[in-house]
């Protein structure tokens, strides 16, 4: 019999990334915080300039890597108005043991920079699940509505899937709203790590982990999907997860993660990426091999560090003056484990195009740096 999980709102400020997920004309799509207030972390030295001359005075307009630096994995991130929401992985590692956990963490920032929790996404866990985890949300809007895509799996389960779930408001509590698919019926193994694209106001869901990246056609409401699993498309091969996919000037770009996630101070991911001409690709690596190709992978973008290890599972996002931004969550070294849980916390950096491919910094994770414009700030 199905074990229900309660979770008590815990009274603790935290934070908030975001992102839009419905914004076809920026060309972005879709899309834990710990129960203890962060620290607002401002820095005090200068950020430095990595794509301008620009100087700002402000000291909130810098940011400190990480932005969140409680366990936060997975992170998508929605804008709505002049807010940032981040949404994040739920799962209990041991049965007792690290860190208490939120059903989805949902977090609030008005800068991609200073974040604060909100709660969970979920007051309880929903009927369709059947796992463990609440893995790896992707989140968006469909007219007043929000949607959160969720994972529904844990580590060796046969049939893991997506489910979905509505709210009102972007900091929920979400409503859940059954299951979109399983691996068995829509044809893919591992089907976890969902993330939304809306296109000419057609709803769009990637998704897949390590057994190919596909995409698949929503119906209006964004609840089921609206065509057979015959007709899912698939943009890479074996080998990467967590796909995030924007449009910018006449291509569209695949964000992806590759290597281990969760493996502590010895996880290998970076963030691997591709473009296409044309939305159901192909998408190719700078070297111009399709990223369905066998051996074939996406051009890496960010790598870690000695001071930052294994960043990935990103969503990316824009300010108001249009700048890009990478979000997404690494280790700190020499920290990377709380208990039993992976300790892995949010992270910010900003995505310069060169020659119409975007490049992360100098290929690894900032500790600091000129933040976002966001409410006047320049």
């Amino acid at each position: 019999m199905k074990r229900r999980r309660l979770l008590a709102r815990v009274a603790a400020g935290a934070s908030g990334v975001a992102a839009s997920l419905a914004h076809p004309a920026s060309g972005l799509t879709h899309s834990q915080a710990g129960l203890t207030r962060t620290a607002r972390r401002r820095a005090d030295a200068s950020a430095s300039e990595r794509d301008s001359g620009a100087t700002h005075d402000s000291q909130a307009n810098t940011y400190q890597n990480p932005v969140y630096d409680q366990i936060f994995p997975d992170p998508d991130v929605l804008r709505v108005g002049g807010t940032y929401y981040a949404y994040g992985t739920y799962h209990p590692w041991t049965e007792g043991e690290g860190p208490d956990r939120e059903l989805i963490p949902v977090l609030r920032s008005p800068d991609l920079v200073h974040w604060e929790s909100v709660g969970p996404a979920f007051r309880e866990v929903p009927d369709w699940s059947r796992y463990r985890g609440l893995w790896a949300p992707g989140v968006g809007q469909l007219d007043d509505r929000f949607l959160l895509y969720y994972s529904d799996s844990e580590f060796g389960s046969d049939d893991p899937g997506i489910g979905v779930a509505t709210a009102s408001d972007p900091e929920g509590p979400f409503e859940p709203r059954g299951g979109l698919f399983r691996s068995d019926e829509i044809g893919v193994p591992n089907s976890i790590d969902p993330a939304l694209f809306v296109r000419d106001g057609t709803p769009y869901l990637f998704w897949g982990s390590h057994r190919g990246i596909y995409g698949i056609r929503l119906a209006e409401d964004g609840l089921s999907t609206a065509v057979s699993p015959s007709e899912k498309f698939q943009i890479a091969g074996r080998g990467v997860e967590a796909a995030y996919v924007v449009e910018r000037g006449n291509y569209f770009y695949f964000f992806g993660s590759r290597g281990t996630c969760c493996e502590g101070a010895t996880s290998t991911y970076r963030v691997v990426v591709g473009r296409a001409e044309e939305f159901r690709g192909p998408y190719r690596n700078r070297d111009g091999e399709p990223l369905t190709a066998e051996g074939a992978t996406g051009t890496t973008v960010l790598e870690g560090d000695d001071r930052f290890l294994a960043p990935g599972h990103c969503a990316v996002t824009r300010d108001d003056s249009g700048e890009w931004w990478l979000v997404y969550h690494a280790y700190e070294a020499g920290n990377p484990w709380v208990g039993d849980t992976p300790r892995r916390v949010l992270m910010l950096d900003r995505i310069e195009w060169e020659n119409g491919w975007p490049a992360v910094g100098d290929g690894t994770p900032s500790e600091q740096g000129r933040g976002p414009a966001v409410g006047g700030a320049t």
